[in-house]
């Protein structure tokens, strides 16, 4: 190669995802060789830090807790592979403490009156929604930078992410404040990315990775003789996240209007003014005064802190119509879903939503006698 490739070509976003930064040497001339340098920093600090959690096990002056956190992990990395097939490699059988509650803080950004995140691209992971930061300062100074330009803005600390295979991942002490289960859920989502990836289509892997994480983490209760997840958790963070996609949808045909400015501004305020109406009419009416997304609701709201929600969940349903369609056997799953993501963008789109329309369409379970 003679000249380094375009800068628009080797731009990047981080969520849980992160590529190797093997592409540093050709960002000559890039304006953004300073973010670059911090991923890169940041990516080799953990690569050095690594130990390889049987050590930690094995040495008694190491805190108890951790010993006995990490000895749960690897029962939980065992069953990730051996029993919902995802790959089985070095991966989360290494331990990092990095002395800080998050890994990355994400910053994501929209236009005033759009849905639409400002994306990232990368040449291997393609375009992603949002740009992670190791450092929280250096996050909450892209997000002034993107403010006085006008734009929705959001902060996001991330647990964990994937290098897609790339690195052996390791578990790392942001991982560990949620227990042994959320530990659990968080290695078979991060695996699920290893085990496949879409370029550019970041609600397609965040939503397949997700239901990983969901039926796996059902399974996994099962195999230790739990008893399922407590129903009203599960029945009211999906309502929660329904309400969330409701005002998405509001806000979208909202946009789409041909309205001034200020009429524009005046109409999204009252959408998420409406938004915590229904949150807390649903939270004292179902949910027995239960406060779990109080201190979210209570935060200033805005396009960007939506994006989340939308990335992350809105083909889940569709994910598990598959599974039940392949008779919940995880092979056979893994293989329908790398059909479909083969499809070109928009027909992958359309048998998503065929699927999500099936899985709507499924009639309740019966109850329990």
């Amino acid at each position: 190669m003679n000249r380094p490739p375009s800068c628009h070509r080797i731009r990047a976003a981080l969520s849980r995802v992160l590529l190797p930064i093997l592409v540093l040497g050709l960002l000559s001339g890039c304006s953004s060789l300073g973010y670059y340098g911090q991923l890169a920093s940041g990516q080799l600090q953990l690569l050095r830090a690594r130990t390889p959690v049987a050590e930690v096990l094995a040495d008694p002056t190491r805190d108890p807790t951790l010993r006995a956190h990490l000895a749960q992990s690897q029962q939980a990395r065992d069953f990730a592979s051996r029993h919902l097939h995802l790959p089985d490699n070095r991966s989360y059988r290494l331990y990092v403490d990095i002395g800080r509650p998050y890994v990355v803080w994400n910053v994501f950004a929209t236009p005033e009156f759009s849905l639409n995140p400002q994306t990232h691209c990368f040449p291997i992971a393609g375009c992603v929604a949002y740009r992670g930061y190791y450092s929280q300062g250096a996050a909450r100074g892209e997000a002034a930078l993107q403010r006085q330009q006008g734009m929705d803005v959001a902060i996001g600390g991330v647990e964990a992410y994937s290098t897609l295979g790339w690195f052996d991942d390791p578990i790392i002490s942001s991982m560990m404040h949620w227990g042994d289960e959320r530990l659990a859920t968080l290695i078979f989502h991060e695996l699920a990315h290893q085990r496949f990836y879409v370029k550019d289509d970041t609600q397609f892997n965040e939503s397949f990775a997700t239901f990983v994480e969901q039926e796996g983490t059902r399974q996994w209760r099962a195999y230790r003789g739990l008893a399922p997840q407590d129903n009203a958790d599960v029945r009211q963070r999906d309502q929660f996240i329904q309400l969330l996609l409701d005002t998405r949808q509001r806000l979208e045909r909202l946009y789409a209007l041909p309205l001034p400015a200020e009429q524009m501004r005046q109409r999204k305020a009252q959408a998420f003014d409406r938004l915590r109406r229904d949150y807390r009419q649903m939270r004292d009416s179902q949910w027995a005064g239960s406060k779990r997304y109080d201190a979210w609701i209570d935060q200033p709201l805005n396009n960007a802190r939506l994006l989340p929600f939308g990335l992350y969940d809105q083909w889940v349903p569709a994910f598990a119509a598959l599974f039940k369609q392949v008779d919940r056997d995880w092979p056979r799953f893994f293989l329908a879903v790398e059909k479909l993501g083969r499809l070109p963008a928009e027909q992958r789109k359309a048998d998503l939503l065929k699927l999500q329309t099936a899985f709507a369409e499924q009639p309740a379970p019966a109850p329990d006698l």
